[in-house]
């Protein structure tokens, strides 16, 4: 008999491909995963792409996410929800995707929590000076959560870095995440420049590249949610289409069209939607930061996220050169070779029989 695994996660941006992937990947190796929902309830593409993988339950449970929740109080009470469906479901391994939750402690197996993002880290990259009163308790929130989990795992070794600068003691473990490529189908490039994500997200710096989609003279492309959680989270741009919440599928159509991918992120711990793009061929333009750099290393073009002329001469420079979009596609296809849902879940079940031996010999 596999693994049995609980793990946590939420519909409202990548964490919810991340989740479906791994339950996949560990439903290949005999594995059984229940889902955990928190936030928002599923749409009608997530609820059946769930489906379609084997071996899955979903359970939603409606409670906030740590990073809406209006008080430490709904924080802790979605923490105990979780450790009571597990003591009810008695898995092998706990994988929390949002490792807040595990403060309340009395979990019945180990427990893992994945660093995704949080808001430390985010204001450190996006931001400058003191950041609000109420990251302060979130910030405590989570820096409980994560000294209660048994290991930590990130995307990313530059991620990894920011986060134990961010909570000091703190070392997260890494494990680089993967995606399954997108359905076959031919590609068919058009002129045209296409990005993706939470749009709304001040982190992905949308405007960079709804100022230098102004400066071009092909279509910039935005496929993604304009609107947040909360009212302030709302982004109107001028310049670049949006194409709204597109699904899987969707996604992968544009990325079979479009010949270059950018992204002007201030903030990304890793970035699936870019690991797509490469699965696609796309050629792609990135920001200069760490994440993107470790990652991606000589198969983009990386320009500095906040000079929109500089994407735009990017963009510019890649179409009038068809040869050179080309082999920096291909580039990126190779490099994305190393990003699979195999890899990924060799690496965690590595963890999880390392954190299951640690607390085996612990009762002994």
């Amino acid at each position: 008999m596999g693994l049995r695994l609980m793990m946590t996660a939420d519909a409202v941006g990548g964490v919810w491909t991340y989740a479906l992937d791994l339950a996949r990947g560990l439903a290949d190796v005999g594995g059984e995963t229940t889902l955990v929902v928190q936030g928002p309830a599923l749409s009608a593409d997530q609820a059946r792409a769930a489906k379609a993988v084997p071996a899955l339950e979903v359970i939603e449970t409606g409670s906030p996410l740590d990073w809406t929740a209006e008080a430490p109080g709904e924080i802790e009470a979605a923490g105990r929800k979780v450790r009571d469906l597990a003591r009810d479901l008695r898995p092998d391994m706990i994988h929390l995707n949002s490792p807040a939750l595990a403060a309340v402690g009395g979990f019945p197996a180990p427990v893992l929590g994945a660093c995704h993002s949080c808001l430390a880290t985010w204001w450190t990259a996006v931001k400058s000076g003191p950041a609000p009163a109420d990251f302060a308790w979130r910030t405590a929130a989570l820096r409980a959560g994560l000294a209660a989990c048994d290991a930590l795992v990130a995307p990313s070794r530059s991620f990894a870095r920011a986060t134990a600068a961010a909570y000091p003691g703190v070392r997260p473990l890494v494990v680089h995440n993967g995606r399954h490529s997108g359905p076959a189908g031919p590609e068919i490039r058009e002129p045209m420049v296409f990005t993706s994500g939470r749009l709304w997200d001040e982190g992905k710096n949308l405007a960079t590249l709804d100022a230098a989609a102004a400066l071009c003279a092909t279509p910039l492309y935005a496929a993604g949610p304009l609107e947040g959680p909360s009212a302030a989270d709302r982004l109107r741009p001028s310049h670049l289409r949006p194409l709204g919440r597109l699904s899987a599928d969707e996604v992968a159509a544009w990325l079979r069209r479009a010949p270059i991918y950018a992204s002007s992120a201030l903030y990304e711990p890793f970035g699936l939607g870019v690991l797509e793009a490469a699965q696609a061929g796309c050629a792609l333009v990135l920001a200069d930061i760490a994440s993107f750099r470790e990652l991606w290393r000589e198969a983009a073009v990386f320009v500095a996220p906040r000079e929109p002329q500089a994407f735009a001469d990017a963009f510019a420079a890649l179409l009038e050169d068809p040869d050179c979009r080309v082999r920096m596609g291909e580039l990126a296809r190779r490099r994305a070779e190393l990003f699979t849902v195999e890899a990924m879940t060799r690496g965690m079940l590595s963890l999880y029989a390392r954190l299951g031996a640690a607390r085996s010999e612990a009762a002994a």
